[in-house]
């Protein structure tokens, strides 16, 4: 079967006639159009999406690891049941053959909106102003929850892409060629990851791209080691000190399991730091009867919870209001057989393709990560 965007023979069908759909009806949509496609599309799912989808996944896991494998896969298509810039790695990972599709074109991720090309561009220009010969003096780094456009960025000067795992190692890489380092777009686990290495709060400047020169001084630029970019995920500001300290008075013998992407003093007062991961690694891991307090998404906990309860483990979310990640959210069973179902079609909707400049660029800082860590 040849595929198209706009088949005469097979139109595209609109995804208002699928709006309707039960989860249930959508999900009996799902398998039908999956047994029809058999081999030909791979589905991976993130740690972060909703139950209702992840239980039709292939391939599950954090963001990275899911483009890897799916390029290793003989799938023609690769279907991500994430976020923008998830579908953007996949599709610089693949080969050229492979298709890469994202089921809602509106599911992004409001940390990685935090940092973009114009900004960043700009950030580089007055750090220039400010201290010379800036591509001698700083590298950057993006974390990888940005966009395909500031990966470019940092491979085009000389920068590299980091993960929640890496990014102490990432940071060591960096420092040891350049003086400074100019970290984004999440600030919180740039601190974390700093402070971890030993780095004085002092030399770790937070840059607002909103203001002139980042609403920093030129002695305070020039005294930074780690300038931070003022951004952050909104799921991991909610979680709080005070939030595990009522823990502790209740459970004395619990744990405390944390995403860096929290705030710096969550993170210390918690007993492990970690990726999606490492947090399902470890509390998989852990003994019988033991009782966890988890800060990261609610789905992943949830899911976490009802895997273990079986061991006597009890498995909590860290803050006292549900919320989950909002953008993952809009990637729904009724998105997914609308993309599936066209695809079955002959039909290929919302794929993502970055433009061959951006993504080789973009692939020479994934690559530096890839080979050096």
């Amino acid at each position: 079967m040849s595929y198209t965007s706009n088949s005469t023979a097979n139109p595209v069908q609109e995804f208002k006639s699928f709006a309707s759909l039960s989860d249930e009806q959508a999900g009996a949509r799902i398998i039908e159009a999956r047994a029809r496609l058999g081999q030909r599309v791979v589905l991976l799912a993130h740690h972060y999406q909703r139950e209702s989808v992840y239980r039709y996944a292939d391939l599950t896991g954090d963001s990275l690891k899911l483009a890897r494998l799916a390029a290793r896969t003989d799938a023609e298509f690769i279907l991500f049941c994430g976020v923008h810039f998830m579908a953007e790695v996949a599709d610089i990972l693949s080969r050229p053959e492979q298709t890469v599709i994202l089921p809602d074109l509106a599911a992004g991720c409001s940390m990685a909106d935090m940092a973009d090309l114009e900004k960043v561009e700009r950030c580089w220009g007055e750090l220039t102003n400010a201290l010379g010969t800036i591509e001698a003096r700083i590298t950057p780094v993006t974390y990888i929850n940005s966009a395909a456009d500031l990966k470019a960025f940092c491979g085009e000067r000389g920068g590299i892409v980091c993960t929640s795992t890496n990014a102490p190692a990432i940071i060591d890489w960096a420092l040891s060629r350049r003086e400074k380092v100019l970290f984004f777009p999440d600030q919180h686990l740039g601190r974390w990851t700093g402070y971890k290495k030993g780095i004085p709060l002092d030399q770790m400047a937070v840059w607002d791209p909103n203001l002139e020169n980042g609403g920093l001084t030129a002695k305070e630029i020039e005294h930074a080691r780690i300038l931070l970019w003022k951004g952050h995920c909104s799921v991991h500001q909610m979680f709080q000190v005070e939030h595990i300290r009522q823990w502790r008075v209740q459970y004395p013998d619990g744990f405390v399991i944390s995403h860096p992407e929290c705030n710096l003093d969550v993170c210390r007062e918690s007993d492990h730091v970690g990726s999606t991961e490492f947090i399902l690694e470890t509390v998989t891991a852990a003994p019988p009867d033991t009782r966890w307090l988890v800060g990261t998404e609610l789905n992943l906990v949830s899911r976490l919870a009802e895997q273990l309860k079986a061991q006597g483990k009890i498995i909590k979310f860290m803050a006292p209001t549900m919320c989950m990640c909002s953008t993952m959210q809009r990637i729904d069973p009724q998105h997914l057989a609308w993309a599936l179902e066209n695809l079955a079609n002959g039909n290929i909707v919302n794929p993502i393709r970055v433009p061959a400049r951006e993504a080789e660029q973009a692939r020479t800082a994934l690559t530096r990560m890839l080979e050096t860590f």
